[in-house]
């Protein structure tokens, strides 16, 4: 299940940590005890079995027979907030645990505001890349709250204030939450994502954009297709948090090389709806991306007519060409 709320002029989603079930009984630590006489109940209920029915007890009383726990629901809350011009700082806030994070704070004080509303503290603050407008608040929340800086280990030397560096394929913990690193270079040589699997959610800086990738400060077309791979592998319900409300401008490009995309038109209403309301067109979502951004779409056919990319290029040149155009449009 998941809830959005909409707020002028952030957004937040709550996601439930997946793999708790009804009925399942958690010792130390519950919302609620199993009641003394149901335990002592069940327990001598199981005693009293013949030994012939041990083979099937599994099947014929579950553990809801000794304990009834209302469902566990742990609930990752992701809140948009909008700083400079137009980047997203994430807030990420572990409900049970109150447990709360950032991604890329490119200033402190939109983060603070919006840690005063939840009366809350900062426990990490997480960087896809150096560049000063994804990291730029990182010294001033890390001397307010103590917050731990992490991000990549290639990265090292231009990341204000970190402290726990990773690298690709490796699996942190937030709160509950499981994050695998994705090492996504392309935009600069030190890129990563942070993937939530268990939330359906990746932050994917300035790798990945809705109907749009990063410009190639560091890195090669091969290298941004190689990254873009890697994120287009993971299911297609996967929600993308990137660094830019940019999704309008990329809109008109994206239509004036495949203008005959239906799905392509149908986001581009809604995503200018939406911002003529002021509010932000992030999250979007993997499928939608895969049907209309043009760096994931290299193999059109209409997009290579339109920019006269030859049949016989393959993907890194095609994105390399699209790259270019965007660039310059």
């Amino acid at each position: 299940m998941m809830q959005m709320i909409c707020r002028t002029p952030s957004a937040m989603v709550s996601f439930p940590r997946s793999g708790m079930r009804r009925g399942s009984c958690v010792w130390p630590g519950a919302r609620q005890l199993c009641l003394r006489k149901n335990l002592l109940y069940g327990f001598m209920r199981f005693l009293s079995i013949p030994l012939k029915t041990l083979r099937g007890v599994s099947r014929s009383i579950g553990i809801s027979s000794f304990c009834r726990v209302p469902k566990m629901s742990s609930t990752l809350q992701i809140e948009v907030i909008p700083c400079l011009s137009d980047n997203y700082a994430y807030l990420l806030h572990d409900v049970d645990t109150g447990t709360v994070g950032v991604v890329d704070p490119s200033e402190a004080v939109p983060v603070m505001d919006a840690l005063s509303r939840k009366n809350g503290n900062l426990t990490y603050i997480l960087n896809t890349h150096h560049h000063y407008d994804h990291t730029g608040g990182n010294r001033e929340l890390k001397e307010m709250y103590g917050a731990k800086v992490i991000g990549s280990g290639i990265d090292k030397d231009r990341i204000p204030g970190i402290d726990i560096v990773l690298k690709d394929g490796d699996k942190w913990m937030f709160a509950g939450h499981e994050v695998i690193v994705i090492e996504t270079p392309g935009h600069t040589r030190g890129h990563i994502s942070f993937y939530f699997p268990g939330s359906r959610a990746i932050f994917t800086g300035d790798t990945l954009f809705s109907l749009s990738c990063g410009k190639l400060f560091e890195g090669t077309p091969e290298e941004m297709l190689a990254s873009l791979k890697k994120i287009t592998s993971l299911p297609d319900n996967t929600n993308i948090y990137c660094g830019h409300e940019y999704t309008l401008s990329n809109s008109k490009f994206a239509l004036s090389i495949e203008p005959r995309n239906e799905e392509l038109k149908s986001y581009a209403a809604q995503v200018a709806h939406l911002r003529k309301k002021g509010l932000p067109t992030i999250p979007t979502t993997l499928k939608r991306e895969k049907l209309c951004n043009p760096f994931l779409r290299t193999s059109s056919a209409e997009i290579r007519q339109s920019l006269n990319i030859p049949a016989t290029a393959d993907d890194a040149e095609a994105l390399g060409i699209i790259r270019r155009a965007k660039d310059s449009f």
